[in-house]
């Protein structure tokens, strides 16, 4: 099976914008050791930023940045297990090394 990762942006103003990213699993990982290994490196249990782990930005490209708004922090939402077809080229350990790699801002 392989492992889809769901994470958003949300402004300031509440907008949110939605991202799906799905991985080939290999070595079959459990989700229990991608969850955990994912929630390690999250700020405040919830947010990261998406360009640290080589993930597409879905901050709103068809404005101009608002600094009042605009941040560069995205919200993990979950991981499951899917048949769907991966679309991004690393595995989930590459993904998951990536994120360990992630220092967490003091």
């Amino acid at each position: 099976m392989n492992i889809k990762f769901s994470y958003l942006y949300r402004d300031g103003a509440n907008y949110k914008q939605f991202n799906e990213v799905v991985f080939s699993n290999p070595s079959n990982l459990t989700l229990k050791e991608i969850e955990e290994t994912i929630k390690e490196k999250l700020i405040d249990s919830q947010w990261f930023v998406a360009k640290d782990w080589d993930l597409p930005d879905m901050n709103f490209k068809e404005y101009a940045w608002d600094s009042e708004i605009d941040h560069d922090w995205h919200e993990f939402e979950s991981i499951e297990e899917t048949l769907e077809l991966i679309n991004k080229e690393n595995n989930i350990e590459d993904f998951l090394l990536l994120v360990n790699k992630t220092k967490l801002p003091l």
